[in-house]
């Protein structure tokens, strides 16, 4: 049974392969056996994931020397330096921007991928949702710090976590599985404040390390989940779960 959860001789890409997350998916994904690439704006060849261009290049590129793409990561989390601004004050054009650059960036990612994987009748996507775009947030968290949660990501995030679910049934039929993970608060040296008030709102009593991420993503991703599919998993120490 364990080699259920191989990943050898996989090709795998993880976009925001750079990310906190992002870093250790690939590394955990390599130690299961995958060759990895890193979809990012800070590698060479570079891939941005807004850019239709730039996303055919890169699977061109990847394809040019692997023959196949078994894996699809959509880690990449792109957004504007305005991003943390008050609900009331947010620019039109900024939540144009990130939404394009984010949800829409995703799904431009999946209709380029999902051609390649139906070319081979089987593959794996996995997007990233979050816990926000699935519940509300508790704001209160927040308090006493500059910290807060931007109306653009949750509503970025739920347009990802059911667009998982139409994805997964539109392309059943080609063998190619479509999940999404969502993760709860992660711990990336927020103010100590934030990060009790957190832990309190959780019932495992604490925040996510970056690394927790990567065991379910290569549950995902390996034939140990051969019959899931359109499934939205939390990782988030039972939080969604009150």
């Amino acid at each position: 049974m364990k080699n259920m959860f191989s990943l050898k001789g996989k090709v795998a890409v993880v976009t925001g392969g750079y990310g906190l997350i992002g870093t250790q998916l690939v590394k955990g994904l390599s130690e299961f056996g995958a060759t990895v690439y890193i979809a990012d704006i800070h590698e060479i060849p570079m891939m941005d994931i807004s850019d239709i261009d730039s996303i055919k290049n890169f699977i061109k590129y990847i394809l040019s020397k692997e023959k196949k793409i078994d894996v699809w990561i959509n880690c990449a989390f792109p957004r504007t330096e305005d991003w943390s601004t008050k609900f009331e004050d947010v620019k039109e054009e900024s939540l144009k921007k990130n939404i394009d650059m984010h949800l829409n960036g995703y799904i431009l990612c999946c209709q380029e991928i999902v051609k390649q994987m139906k070319k081979q009748k089987n593959g794996v996507i996995i997007n990233f949702g979050s816990i926000y775009g699935v519940v509300g947030p508790d704001f209160s968290v927040y308090d006493g710090t500059d910290m807060t949660m931007p109306m653009a990501y949750s509503a970025i995030k739920g347009g990802i976590v059911n667009f998982t679910r139409y994805l997964a049934t539109y392309c059943a039929k080609d063998g190619i599985r479509v999940n999404c993970v969502c993760p709860g608060g992660i711990l990336d040296k927020q103010p100590k404040s934030f990060i009790e008030r957190y832990s309190k709102r959780t019932p495992m009593g604490r925040m996510g390390n970056p690394e927790e991420i990567a065991g379910p993503i290569i549950f995902l991703a390996s034939d140990a989940s051969s019959y899931v599919t359109g499934h939205i998993l939390m990782v988030d120490g039972g939080l969604t779960a009150w």
